[in-house]
């Protein structure tokens, strides 16, 4: 499981996958996700969090639909995706914080 500590004191961008292991386009986002895990390297964090298992962290950030991406840095949320999201819109998103 993942705290929100663990989101919170990150000092570098972080893109949280909001999933649930039941959830059909969820399975669909997970190898997307992880080409930008290698394309992006150490340069921002990657976080998968399931729903079921963060239900704390998942109201935080009122989850209401899985999967829900959400960049965030500093702290502040950048931006948020809803239902399956192309790693082109998401490394867009990225690269424009970076």
């Amino acid at each position: 499981m993942i705290s929100f500590e663990e989101v919170e004191d990150l000092d570098k961008p972080v893109l949280m996958d909001f999933f649930a292991e039941w959830c059909g386009p969820c399975r669909m986002q997970t190898p997307i996700m992880e080409e930008l895990d290698k394309k992006y390297g150490g340069r921002i964090e990657i976080k998968k969090i399931d729903v079921d298992r963060n239900i704390e962290l998942a109201n935080r950030y009122n989850i209401m639909v899985v999967p829900t991406i959400i960049l965030e840095k500093d702290g502040k949320e950048v931006r948020r995706w809803l239902g399956v999201t192309s790693k082109e819109e998401l490394s867009s998103a990225i690269d424009a914080i970076l």
